[in-house]
């Protein structure tokens, strides 16, 4: 229950502090300024006023219990916000000048609820996270955003996060420290020791900012769930260059490389059926190899007019996730592609949420020179296949919705309109279709 009195020229709130606060509140009754000598917008205050009071309650409530230590922390830092204060441990509160310090004591003492000085005074202890725990904590934190992600791509998602971890570990000597210990000296330590690794075993780059970006991300993460007011970076700008690297990209797989080596009679007799089926559906789809090998049963549609498969999110047994949303969308079936999804209507079990497909049939590709450089390999099918649809003039926009890109960010700005429908997808995909040899039929 809450009303209004005034004292002197102010509105201010009174309200019944309800029995389950009375513990942390430490008094029967609170009263708080609405800070106007108008009662009409105090009216107006009020019902906002005792929701923010509640709501500081049921923080400390959550300080006073500590169901865990980071929850604790988020709350003593919402209970100091609302009181026009940041968040600050005790330890550098006292490094504050006099007045900023005696404005925050004076507040303090106004307020008779302990957990209420505990968060103005700095007096939560900082979640005692150690290193050897910020992955789980971080998979903990991520758990609604990797909804959709297989036992598989949860894997491929962890191994790197716990690589990095390890590393710098590494690189500090082993210790087992508390996350507010990674500074920018640890994050250059991380550095050094890759700069050392990478001189002593001729390894890219590429693997080193992989970890740097890590455990910036991780950290970022970890600091965004406390609510860390000013978060520390102590990954800025720690990367390494190489000017005399060059760009990379995937090599094409030449048309004519198809048609002639791989549609040879026998030449993909060393592969098994699902991992040649599934090469093949990338020939004449541009999909990458993950969106082919992961579809679960029934996204292959072949009662159609025109026979397609499905691409999108998936739940339950069968959960995958996708690059992202653009990546959703429906596949036209066309030429050796077609063939081989009548061969397998359900899919491909062997290598459904698993990894292996792609180091399985490079191998025996290589091994049987059916590609045309060490560089080469099947990644490169989705370079081959936009540019069979660029030379058959069809234009970035389509070509980047016929393969699952965003065409917002290919126009770079909002897109108004439908999506390519099937039937025009067909069309421009039959464009570019590859004569069927009858032994692939």
């Amino acid at each position: 229950m809450a009303g209004l009195i005034k004292r002197g020229q102010t509105w201010h709130l009174r309200m019944r502090v309800p029995k389950r606060y009375l513990e942390v509140a430490g008094r029967k009754e609170i009263h708080r300024s609405l800070e106007t000598d108008s009662e009409r917008r105090a009216r107006e205050l009020l019902p906002a006023v005792k929701a923010q009071i509640l709501t500081e309650l049921d923080q400390m409530i959550a300080i006073k219990q500590r169901p865990d230590e980071a929850a604790a922390y988020r709350a003593a830092q919402k209970v100091a916000q609302a009181r026009g204060f940041q968040y600050r441990p005790l330890s550098t509160i006292v490094s504050d000048p006099l007045d900023e310090v005696l404005d925050r004591v004076e507040a303090a003492s106004a307020d008779s609820a302990p957990e209420t000085v505990k968060a103005l005074l700095g007096a939560v202890e900082d979640p005692a996270l150690r290193l050897s725990a910020l992955v789980d904590e971080v998979e903990r934190v991520a758990a609604h955003e990797n909804r959709f992600k297989s036992e598989n791509q949860m894997r491929l998602w962890r191994n790197p996060l716990k690589r990095a971890a390890a590393n710098l570990k590494a690189a500090i000597g082993g210790k087992d420290v508390f996350i507010s210990e990674i500074d920018h000296a640890a994050a250059l330590k991380h550095k050094a020791w890759w700069q050392r690794k990478i001189a002593a075993e001729n390894l890219s780059i590429e693997s080193a900012n992989k970890d740097f970006a890590n455990m910036a991300g991780m950290l970022r993460r970890y600091y965004e769930n406390i609510a860390q007011p000013d978060p520390p970076e102590p990954y800025h700008r720690v990367s390494l260059k190489d000017r005399h690297r060059k760009e990379s990209r995937k090599l094409e797989i030449p048309v004519n490389w198809i048609t002639e080596r791989w549609f040879a009679p026998g030449a993909l007799d060393g592969i098994n059926a699902e991992a040649r089926d599934i090469l093949l559906i990338s020939i004449e789809t541009g999909c990458r190899q993950s969106e082919i090998y992961d579809l679960p049963p029934g996204a292959i549609v072949l009662d159609h007019p025109i026979p397609h498969f499905r691409i999108g999110f998936e739940v339950g047994e069968y959960r995958r996730e996708i690059k992202n949303a653009p990546s959703g969308r429906l596949v036209p079936l066309v030429g050796v592609a077609l063939a081989a999804a009548r061969r397998h209507p359900d899919g491909f079990p062997r290598y459904r949420g698993k990894s292996g497909y792609s180091a399985n049939v490079n191998g025996r590709l290589r091994s049987r020179k059916l590609l045309p450089t060490p560089e080469h390999t099947i990644g490169g099918l989705r370079h081959t296949w936009e540019s069979r649809l660029k030379k058959a003039g069809i234009s970035q926009e389509d070509r980047g919705e016929m393969m699952g890109h965003s065409v917002r960010a290919i126009r770079d700005r909002e897109v108004y309109g439908d999506e390519l429908r099937l039937e025009e997808k067909l069309r421009l995909a039959s464009l570019v279709v590859l004569p069927v040899p009858s032994h692939l039929e």
